[in-house]
């Protein structure tokens, strides 16, 4: 067989039974899911008005969304053997308190200062939750199987995001900003409650994946694939987040847009990522490759950087249309090739918190780099040094060898 057969390759065995719960599993994590990126992503559609509220630069404000990233870095590899230990409930559950405690706090802020620590707290349920989530999935859903419940599910970040980038103006504007702190806190009580009710572990003996079993940490860390995956996926977070974080600010200060006009703008390639991920996964499941999936967006993002900032009219709704169509193939096709990397499934709860860590680490670079860049250098300046990540980020992905 050649090495573009093998790439492409359909699995056999495609009727492997889902159990039916499974979808209300599904569900459960999705909401659960969304209610990190939604708290998250407070920051970028109300910039102006948090950097006016506690008198700091662009620099300044993107820590707000880098340091948000620190704990999940930090905590992944602990949260994949925390994971193995209290299960999927019990571990749910923890994330989604640390995101209620964290928001609560930051509505209290009255410092730049105590707002960092309230996001650090909320940085500790974001960082459990996307651990516990692909998870979930992976121990619910037959193997050859995940493709589809991992492109619905990799669509928690942009919903999270859209949500907030529709609210956050309104919000803003009839309450102040901590409004919108109050906002993510309520949803997150609500997604707790939900989570506590239908959360399940999976039945021993099924066709998903057990989740039970101590994990093989050594193992687990010496799989030179997983870390490949990890790192392209940190280039990712850290060339999107970067643009995300800032691209309201430059919509409403540059060109001229209200702040809900500018949210609403930015938020194009998140509505799109809402089809085209979905789509990868099914994709990725009838080609039998999770690599090409992965791997050639890359391509196609780093010649779409060099617009954003130049674009303008039409052109800049095209563009964003393109860009979420592409970009939402790689969370998808990532989450769902980590478990067949790792091999055996219980050790994909420590293959999917090595994604994770790679992610925060980008998450963490990404919104602090770009924020120097564009105060140093210019908006277009720091778009095209988003480039090179781009760049990194295929050759890390293109040399995982996954089916």
């Amino acid at each position: 067989m050649s090495a573009f057969e093998a790439e492409t390759a359909t699995p056999s065995t495609r009727s492997a039974p889902i159990q039916r719960y499974a979808w209300v599993v599904l569900g459960v994590v999705y909401l659960a899911s969304v209610a990190a990126p939604l708290i998250q992503n407070k920051v970028p559609p109300i910039m102006p008005v948090i950097m006016e509220a506690f008198q700091i630069n662009l620099g300044q404000a993107g820590l707000l969304m880098s340091v948000f990233a620190i704990t999940g870095f930090l905590l992944a590899l602990p949260a994949g053997i925390l994971l193995q230990r209290w299960h999927f409930k019990a571990t749910g559950l923890v994330a989604l308190g640390f995101l209620v405690l964290g928001s609560l706090i930051g509505v209290a802020a009255g410092t730049v200062s105590m707002l960092l620590v309230s996001r650090v707290i909320e940085g500790v349920g974001m960082g459990l939750i996307a651990v516990v989530a692909p998870a979930a999935i992976a121990g619910w859903f037959p193997r050859e199987r995940q493709g589809m419940p991992m492109g619905v599910w990799a669509t928690w970040v942009p919903v999270g995001s859209l949500l907030m980038y529709a609210f956050g103006p309104s919000l803003v504007a009839a309450g102040g900003w901590q409004s919108v702190w109050w906002f993510g806190a309520i949803f997150a009580v609500a997604a707790f409650v939900i989570y506590l009710l239908f959360m399940r572990e999976p039945q021993p003996g099924g066709d998903a994946q057990p989740a039970a079993a101590p994990p093989r940490l050594r193992d687990s860390l010496a799989n030179r694939n997983i870390w490949l995956l990890g790192l392209a996926f940190g280039c990712f977070n850290a060339v999107f987040l970067g643009l995300a974080t800032f691209y309201p600010t430059f919509l409403s200060e540059v060109r001229g847009y209200s702040l809900r006009e500018a949210a609403l703008i930015a938020s194009i390639s998140t509505m799109v990522v809402l089809f085209s991920a979905p789509v990868a996964g099914i994709l990725s499941d009838r080609i039998g490759s999770r690599r090409l999936v992965f791997s050639l967006p890359f391509l196609a993002i780093a010649v779409m950087f060099l617009l954003p900032f130049r674009v303008t009219g039409w052109q800049l709704y095209a563009l964003l249309i393109v860009m979420g169509l592409v970009v939402g193939a790689i969370p998808t096709a990532t989450f769902a090739a980590a478990p067949e990397i790792m091999g055996k499934p219980e050790l994909a709860g420590i293959g999917l918190a090595v994604i994770i860590m790679c992610q925060n680490l980008g998450m963490f670079v990404g919104p602090i780099l770009f924020g120097v860049l564009a105060q140093s250098f210019g908006w277009i300046t720091a778009g095209s040094a988003m480039i090179p990540l781009a760049l990194a980020g295929f050759v890390f992905a293109w040399r995982v060898k996954v089916r």
